[in-house]
């Protein structure tokens, strides 16, 4: 039986698949009145990184909308309560904004750049969302420059990551390619195929990519 390999394009590693750090991340800390805000929007595990720059005393007390589940996981890992949880891309957290008040105040502690625009559509219909940048991310040296098999399965987590990679690399027909949700599939060239994870986890695409070996 023929083990092609694996790769994991991410800020996360799976012991069972060759891990690639798509992105070096840097943090920025704008000064941010949490007492004007009702609820944040937790959209990466990097938020609530960035989260630690402050006094926890301001922020704790603000319950979250988190847009996956591990986004989730690492808001409570600093002790805050989870408002709800979308299905790990931007757009599906458009209902559960418009499932509170319009008078609710929004604070989306967010990337430099982003990949939905959902806050733009919110605020059309007259929500209240205020935003700070509070980290970029930027290709690292290790995807840009990474050597696959002609016959490997790649698993791509963020929209950068396969920007990322197609800087110096081409996806080839014979790669598997995995993409764990619908907005990084937005990135895939419009000429090559890929399986769409079930779930937005690694785990998840982590299981597709053992069916395929």
């Amino acid at each position: 039986m023929n083990n092609k390999p694996i790769y994991l394009f991410s800020i996360s590693s799976h012991p069972d698949a060759i891990s690639i750090n798509s992105l070096d991340i840097t943090f920025f800390k704008p000064e941010i009145d949490f007492s004007k805000y009702d609820s944040l929007i937790i959209t990466s595990k990097q938020a609530s990184k960035a989260l630690k720059q402050y006094n926890k005393k301001e922020y704790i007390n603000k319950p979250a909308l988190c847009i996956s589940q591990q986004s989730a996981k690492s808001f409570e890992s600093l002790g805050g309560q989870v408002l709800a949880v979308g299905k790990g891309y931007g757009d599906t957290l458009i209902e559960k904004i418009k499932a509170y008040p319009k008078e609710t105040k929004w604070l989306y502690l967010r990337a430099k750049v982003i990949a939905s625009d959902f806050v733009f559509t919110c605020k059309e219909d007259g929500y209240i969302i205020d935003e700070k940048i509070v980290y970029e991310s930027d290709c690292s040296e290790a995807i840009k420059n990474v050597n696959v098999e002609d016959d490997a399965i790649l698993i791509f987590t963020s929209p950068s990551s396969v920007e990322c990679f197609l800087k110096n690399n081409t996806l080839l027909d014979t790669h598997k390619i995995i993409v764990i949700g619908k907005t990084t599939a937005k990135a895939i060239p419009k000429n090559c195929t890929y399986i769409l994870s079930d779930d937005t986890t690694i785990e998840s695409c982590m299981q597709i990519a053992r069916s395929l070996k």
